[in-house]
């Protein structure tokens, strides 16, 4: 599925753009010595490939993107789209600098990105006014060779991109959407409405809040739960834009997207991964993996959903 239409040129405009549909932000196989396993990401994808998904977003929060290297994402990407050239790719391309955000969306567009998802620089919080955002975003757009999304995820970074910010980067001809993570509908709204002239899409950043962000103007999701439950979110997706009642599936994934997310993060991600089929292994430290405590309290809230785990 190419979201570019016609056939045109990767360096489009946001109006050759639909992000509608559930994109997994998949995890990263490691080995026991933390090495990258591109055999079980070849693995996970030929699993992934047969669901609903509009695309995968790799190299995102839940793929470590932190921890690994710039070779080694160019390998991820590349492991990815030759296994299903036929689905879209939003890469996290971003890195606390413009400058070498700039190089790591041009060497990932080159391995097979067709989006590049760009998180707000957070390092140096208190340098980073709403002028040093456009800068940034702005330039990065310029020269992206690939489309942008905005990534608002303030549980990570402990900001938010500012709304006058989003409104004024959406005008970007190369600036099609963002992903919106912290879960505040009133904001997600107001950007939907400030944007509406626009060819600007917002996906959910999670799925435990995607009735109502798309109830406001949401057109996807990239959600961590739909890598072991994609089924349940693709039929969550399209059951609301069927405009059917699904407000009971929306309550069924809460309580396990909330455990592979907040409460036991990455490690708890991949443990359910190796108990429904897929490779999830080890984290790159120091994230450590769940002790058996962890791993009871998750199992238990999987069970609750009719997915079983076992340690």
């Amino acid at each position: 599925m190419d979201i570019f239409n016609q056939g045109r040129s990767r360096l489009s405009s946001s109006s050759s753009v639909d992000l509608a549909g559930v994109f997994p932000p998949i995890v990263t196989p490691f080995d026991n010595n933390e090495d990258l396993y591109l055999d079980k990401l070849r693995f996970n994808v030929g699993m992934w490939k047969n669901k609903n998904f509009r695309g995968y977003t790799v190299l995102g929060s839940n793929g470590e993107f932190q921890y690994l290297t710039i070779e080694e994402k160019v390998r991820i990407v590349e492991t990815v789209k030759n296994e299903d050239p036929a689905k879209t790719i939003i890469v996290g391309a971003g890195h606390e600098s413009t400058k070498l955000t700039k190089k790591y969306v041009s060497l990932l567009a080159e391995a097979g990105g067709d989006l590049a998802l760009i998180y707000t620089p957070c390092f140096y919080r208190g340098s980073m006014s709403p002028s040093a955002f456009i800068h940034h975003f702005t330039a990065i757009a310029d020269e992206s060779p690939i489309p942008i999304i905005l990534y608002n995820v303030p549980g990570n970074t402990g900001l938010d991109l500012p709304i006058e910010c989003v409104i004024t980067l959406a005008e970007h001809d190369n600036i099609v959407g963002i992903k919106e993570s912290g879960g505040n509908v009133v904001r997600i709204g107001s950007i939907a409405h400030r944007t509406k002239h626009l060819d600007f899409q917002i996906l959910a950043g999670s799925a435990s809040f995607m009735i109502s962000s798309y109830s406001v103007g949401a057109v996807g999701t990239v959600a961590a739960l739909a890598n072991v439950m994609g089924d349940e979110v693709c039929q969550l997706h399209d059951s609301i834009n069927a405009k059917m009642d699904c407000l009971g599936l929306q309550h069924k994934l809460i309580a396990p997207n909330t455990a592979v997310t907040a409460t036991f993060g990455v490690a708890g991600l991949k443990f359910v991964c190796d108990n429904v089929g897929l490779y999830g292994g080890p984290s790159r430290s120091p994230i450590l993996p769940l002790n058996d405590l962890q791993k009871g309290k998750l199992s238990s809230i999987m069970a609750e959903v009719g997915v079983s785990c076992t340690y």
